[in-house]
């Protein structure tokens, strides 16, 4: 089992000050959690991919290499890389070369994004997410495995005698997890592939998350890669620690309340017991 520090690089408001960073305090921050990750003996520091704000993470392979030069142990990963609006070549070969400045330490968890504008912004639609993911990911995987790849399918345009440098390091492919809170299909490419499967449960409630990961072991031994229960399955969540319960539980409180996501609707507690 790993525990690590997962951010998806956002930049609010502080309720306790009333202040909001600027986005270069957010990016040192960053680097410097990843740091500490690894000084207390975790074992993963992942950061996301958006385009828009309030989040600054446009880039994570740049900073996940930043951080590479800086760290010795910490596996580095992202969550997520986006496999609906990232070209597959691009990905294939962004990560190679993060493998080979990171000795290794790479993972990533690719997913479809939850916002809508950047499908446009990139020229896609977001009416073909699903079909994107799939497509992309085929792409990918064959890009990484092939050293020579012909390819022709529906959403970019064909590959003729091409090889993606620079190759995995090893010729092994960085680790993939499918990050996905409600699409069958994500949790089935996973199986197929023998690959991690990402539940992000930092929203309520569990049972959701539940059936995707049991649907996800059951395909996973279906497809001849071991027991169900050997399935390897990633879980979001989110810790804060003081000296006591009590104590983590006051100071929390405001930041979970008035948090982007979650703030202003379920209570701490419900939200607690629900994931």
């Amino acid at each position: 089992m790993q525990f690590g520090v997962f951010s998806v690089s956002d930049i609010t408001r502080d309720p306790t000050t009333g202040r909001i960073p600027t986005e270069k305090e957010r990016i040192d921050a960053s680097v410097a959690i990843a740091k500490k990750v690894e000084e207390i003996g975790m074992d993963v520091y992942a950061i996301g991919e958006h385009h828009n704000r309030p989040f600054f993470s446009s880039s994570p392979t740049t900073t996940l290499a930043y951080i590479a030069a800086q760290t010795e142990r910490i596996i580095l990963s992202t969550t997520t890389t986006l496999i609906t609006t990232n070209d597959p070549v691009k990905i294939a070969e962004d990560f190679a070369m993060l493998q080979h400045l990171a000795d290794g330490r790479v993972d990533l968890v690719l997913g479809r994004g939850n916002t809508g504008p950047v499908y446009p912004w990139f020229g896609k639609n977001m009416q073909d997410s699903v079909n994107l993911t799939v497509e992309n990911y085929h792409l990918l995987r064959r890009l990484w495995d092939e050293d020579v790849v012909n390819w022709e399918g529906k959403f970019r345009t064909p590959l003729q005698n091409f090889t993606s440098t620079p190759r995995p390091l090893h010729d092994v492919a960085p680790f993939v997890w499918h990050g996905s809170i409600r699409t069958p299909q994500v949790a089935e490419i996973a199986a197929y592939y023998g690959d991690g499967f990402f539940a992000n449960n930092i929203f309520w409630p569990k049972e959701h998350y539940q059936q995707l990961i049991n649907l996800y072991r059951e395909r996973y031994e279906h497809y001849g890669h071991g027991r169900a229960d050997q399935a390897v399955v990633g879980l979001g969540g989110q810790f804060y620690m003081a000296k006591d319960s009590q104590q983590a539980v006051k100071e929390f409180r405001p930041y979970f309340d008035n948090a982007p996501v979650y703030g202003h609707g379920p209570s701490l507690e419900d939200f607690t017991s629900q994931t």
